[in-house]
């Protein structure tokens, strides 16, 4: 990321950039700072912009080999073609022996590193990954937006905040703007603020539920799961929701008694340290053989559903009365 903002402050551009990854904002983020960088004046003559698959290869060449009018430069941008999904080999030919004049910034979701369009960029111009950042970055972030809006937060707080938004800075962002404006005329973001004005992502509202299952209170968790089926969430998805958060409590627990640090449990399941914290809470309830039959019985009960023996809805009921109730 600091290579592209260097090209962006000194104006020396490569003749193509592929920007892929999962953090969605943030490539967006560079894709229209690249963009506007390139084409600063808004020419709509010289710049181009291309989204998904199906693109005209032929035609895109014809467009490149198009001599700018009036300008130094002709800017293509080019969103989610599958180019570096699938073969592409007339425009990976071309790509050997780009126009001086021409810049194309490629915008992808699914990027396979072994095609000719990844190695063709590669030799020719820039490759910028974007992961999903870890905690501390995004607690910096966060912190640096509050702060930047005169507002304080304790690290529990922030953590508490992203337990209910996720780590995906574009749904963190927005509820980072909510926050600054139900606090108008306060210093400090509190709990109480997080609570009352944060929307929790699917995701975490199955948390909540299998800790309201871990602690035995059927009707919270049932509470949240009637609350998801009217937020329209499909039953299929919070069964298999529930079921990789199981899989993850089972997972978190055979690693502990492996001797694991905490931090290397977060590594391995692939979510920030703090949620392993609670992740391992819940797992203290249950006996490694309890999660294994609680994977078990998930997976039996999508085979089911998918078999046509037993209702969506009901299936995921039924695992929630079962391992809910006070006695097994």
């Amino acid at each position: 990321m600091k290579k592209i903002q260097e090209d962006i402050k000194t104006g020396n551009f490569r003749q193509a950039y592929l920007l892929y990854g999962e953090e969605t904002y943030l490539k967006q983020q560079y894709k229209q700072n690249l963009a506007k960088a390139l084409n600063p004046d808004g020419d709509t003559m010289n710049f181009s912009h291309y989204e998904g698959k199906g693109i005209d290869v032929k035609q895109l060449i014809d467009l490149c080999e198009t001599m700018p009018f009036f300008a130094d430069r002709r800017v293509i941008l080019l969103e989610d073609t599958g180019f570096f999904k699938n073969k592409c080999d007339e425009l990976a030919d071309y790509m050997k022996e780009l126009p001086e004049y021409l810049c194309l910034i490629f915008a992808e979701s699914e990027v396979d590193k072994r095609s000719r369009m990844y190695k063709a960029v590669k030799s020719c111009g820039m490759i910028e990954e974007f992961a999903r950042q870890d905690e501390k970055t995004l607690m910096r972030w966060a912190a640096g937006i509050l702060g930047k809006a005169g507002r304080k937060i304790t690290q529990r707080d922030m953590e508490l905040l992203l337990t209910k938004t996720g780590t995906d800075m574009g749904n963190l962002r927005m509820e980072l703007e909510k926050l600054i404006s139900y606090t108008e005329g306060k210093d400090i973001v509190t709990a109480e603020d997080i609570e009352e004005i944060c929307t929790t992502q699917t995701t975490n509202r199955i948390f909540d539920m299998v800790r309201a299952v871990t602690e035995k209170n059927q009707k919270r968790a049932l509470d949240l799961y009637y609350d998801l089926l009217t937020l329209k969430e499909p039953p299929m998805r919070i069964l298999f929701l529930l079921a990789k958060q199981y899989r993850q409590l089972l997972q978190a627990k055979q690693f502990a008694a492996a001797g694991l640090a905490q931090t290397e449990i977060a590594s391995k399941l692939g979510v920030p340290a703090f949620v392993v914290r609670n992740i391992s809470t819940c797992a203290r309830a249950y006996t490694v053989s309890e999660l294994e039959q609680a994977v078990a019985d998930f997976v039996d009960a999508e085979e089911a559903v998918k078999t046509g023996r037993l209702e969506d809805k009901l299936s995921v009921e039924l695992l929630i009365i079962k391992y809910s109730s006070k006695v097994s």
